[in-house]
């Protein structure tokens, strides 16, 4: 029966990719909105089964295809799957329910079909990749996934953003792949199987194990965003329409973690080094990436970067999960492990959020500068409302359910004083230490974007006349935003519920306190306060009406913080001046520009490239199109090949 439950969500989201795409020649509203309910619908089945599995403890089997001996495609859900399946079913449908409102809002005729079409097979493909029992389907419905998502990110393939922000999600999705297949390989050469199992490790197959772990930790770091294989989110995140942006974010970089937590408990017996390696990237990506998104002005390349940062505390929890079971302390690993994963779903919840209303807000702005935002509060209340939300729960604020995953990492760390190792004790204080600082910078970081957003006057004649909205566009962000406060208040019951009492405070009392402390305050200043009127004008600092842009904009409140972090910036700083005499001393103008050095791309990437560009180039030398040469180049194969048979034999 569960199983069959299974296989109708996964039918169905077949259904409604086929649905779109028949009605994408005629523009069909219909074919869209019908697609997005069978969406709905799948997503709603694969949460229902999902939470079966993740109740019961019974696991699902469900073989599908065996097109060779040894080689098959085979579904196996248990309940870390099924952890993954709830993540997928619970944000894709909000989504679904969302897009109902905003896809008709946009631009491109059929191809807003195509792109509802490509959202069903996007959550088919997720669903089918953390279903996956062996490394082929895994590999094959990961390919699947990639080349959904780069056709998603491609929906305005006319615009220059886009093509960038596509070509370079499509090189760096495309490694991914490359690496994980890699280390698939070198698995099955290692054990002789495809099925994701334990591996047996002789001392001879010890070296590709670990070869193994290397290409698949690259691998899936490179689809989730670890730094430095991370900058593809902010060029494909702002060009991706918000509801892609969502599911993106929220959910397939979890698809990744998923992989990763997946072949170290299933699959590898783990180093402790190993540990260290996942740790260290994993702190390094939460401190640049929030280091980042705070320097931001565009809405969705802020939310782009705190993605990245929100990963890096999930890296960290699974580094602290292998570093803790390498050291004989499986409380401690437990708790590791529970952190990584609840904040998995919290930030798939959140994330999800944050994009769907900054989605809205964009729409109704027409653009993604904040500092051309403003005042939308009065204009769009229920939009600032949720987005409020998903701001408290980024920022780890009490009760929500940001706060509850963070403070497992926290109690980790605190509990790490029985690790014996004084070296490895040192790297667990320095990661805390670092820890403590992304917690606060991302506390920042979202004060500046709600303040900027939707605080003061309006800063351009855009956010003047926005408007709320629609109910569409509301009630998908609302359901996740009522489980971002549920996900905290109940936290400490939901853990207990599955059989995990860790020493963390009961967020319910604490929220029962909060309410009541509240109530107390406003009863003692309603009743002491005086109620007589006066009508006055505020403060002007000396002036009787100061413009919008006078206001204290985001770029004022983090240019502190971008000064104390400038030497990670490396901002450069260009000044031109033309004078009036040719000696130089009396200025008639000029021009002055500060840029910030995107130092991963310049110093990284754009090397690399241009090396495979040349590389590329002697290549295409080598094809010259005479045949004479291409004669001599089969006659030093056949040389070869005659060598390397004589010594082999």
């Amino acid at each position: 029966m569960q199983g069959l439950l299974f296989l109708i969500a996964i039918l169905i989201f077949l259904a409604a990719a086929a649905i779109a795409f028949a009605g994408a020649a005629r523009d069909s509203r219909i074919s869209r909105l019908l697609s997005l309910a069978c969406v709905v619908g799948a997503s709603a089945l694969l949460l229902l089964f999902a939470l079966i599995v993740l109740v019961t403890g019974i696991p699902e089997s469900i073989p599908a295809w065996q097109p060779f001996p040894g080689i098959s495609v085979t579904f196996f859900i248990d309940r870390l799957a099924a952890f993954f399946l709830v993540l997928i079913g619970a944000v894709s449908a909000c989504v679904a329910v969302y897009c109902t409102g905003y896809i008709e809002e946009m631009e491109g005729a059929g191809r807003r079909n195509i792109l509802c079409g490509c959202t069903a097979l996007f959550v088919f493909a997720m669903a089918l990749v953390v279903a996956s029992a062996t490394t082929i389907s895994f590999l094959l419905f990961w390919e699947l996934m990639a080349a959904v998502s780069f056709l998603l990110v491609m929906y305005d393939y006319t615009g220059s953003e886009t093509t960038r922000a596509g070509i370079f999600y499509f090189v760096m999705t495309q490694l991914s792949t490359l690496f994980v297949m890699l280390g698939i390989i070198l698995l099955f050469f290692a054990t002789g199987s495809f099925a994701i199992a334990p591996a047996h490790v002789t001392a001879g197959s010890l070296p590709l194990v670990t070869a193994a772990f290397l290409a698949l930790f690259v691998g899936f770091s490179v689809k989730a965003g670890i730094i430095p294989f991370h900058k593809w989110l902010p060029y494909a995140h702002p060009a991706s329409p918000s509801p892609v942006s969502a599911l993106m974010s929220g959910v397939m970089l979890k698809v990744a973690v998923y992989g990763l937590i997946r072949f170290l408990v299933a699959v590898f017996t783990p180093d402790l080094w190993w540990g260290m390696v996942i740790l260290i990237a994993g702190i390094t990506s939460a401190v640049l990436g929030v280091i980042y998104a705070i320097k931001e002005d565009d809405i969705k390349g802020l939310l782009a970067y705190s993605s990245i940062e929100n990963i890096g505390i999930i890296f960290v929890g699974i580094g602290l999960f292998v570093i803790f079971s390498c050291t004989g302390l499986p409380m401690l690993a437990t708790i590791s492990l529970l952190a990584a994963l609840f904040h998995s779903l919290n930030h798939a919840l959140f994330k999800s959020l944050l994009f769907l209303t900054s989605g809205s807000v964009v729409h109704a702005t027409h653009t993604r500068d904040i500092e051309q935002m403003g005042g939308l509060a009065s204009r769009m209340p229920v939009t600032s409302a949720l987005f409020f939300v998903g701001a408290a729960a980024i920022a780890a604020l009490p009760p929500l359910n940001g706060f509850a995953s963070e403070l497992l990492v926290y109690t980790a760390f605190f509990e790490s004083v029985t690790v014996a190792d004084p070296l490895i004790k040192i790297l667990l204080f320095v990661c805390l230490a670092l820890f403590a600082l992304t917690s606060a910078l991302s506390a920042a970081c979202f004060v500046k974007a709600f303040g900027s957003i939707f605080l003061a006057r309006p800063r351009s004649q855009e956010s003047r006349e926005a408007r709320e909205a629609g109910r569409a566009m509301l009630a998908g962000p609302a359901l996740l935003a009522i489980a971002c406060v549920v996900l905290g208040v109940f936290s400490y019951q939901i853990l207990a519920g599955f059989g995990y009492i860790f020493p963390i405070p009961d967020l319910l009392l604490v929220s029962v306190l909060l309410l009541v402390m509240g109530a107390l305050t406003y009863i003692v200043l309603y009743v002491t306060a005086s109620h007589a009127e006066r009508t006055s004008e505020t403060w002007g600092c000396g002036s009787l009406s100061l413009p919008a842009s006078a206001e204290y904009t985001g770029h004022g409140f983090s240019e502190p913080i971008v000064t104390i972090f400038a030497p990670l910036y490396r901002t450069k700083k260009t000044v031109t001046k033309n004078y009036y005499d040719r000696h130089d001393c009396i200025v008639a103008g000029g021009t002055a520009e500060i840029r910030l050095v995107k130092f991963f791309e310049e110093y990284l990437y754009l090397p690399l490239a241009r090396g495979a560009n040349r590389a590329a180039g002697y290549v295409a030398r080598m094809q010259n199109g005479c045949l004479d040469t291409y004669l001599l180049y089969v006659f030093l194969a056949v040389v070869a090949v005659i060598i390397f048979l004589g010594v082999t034999a």
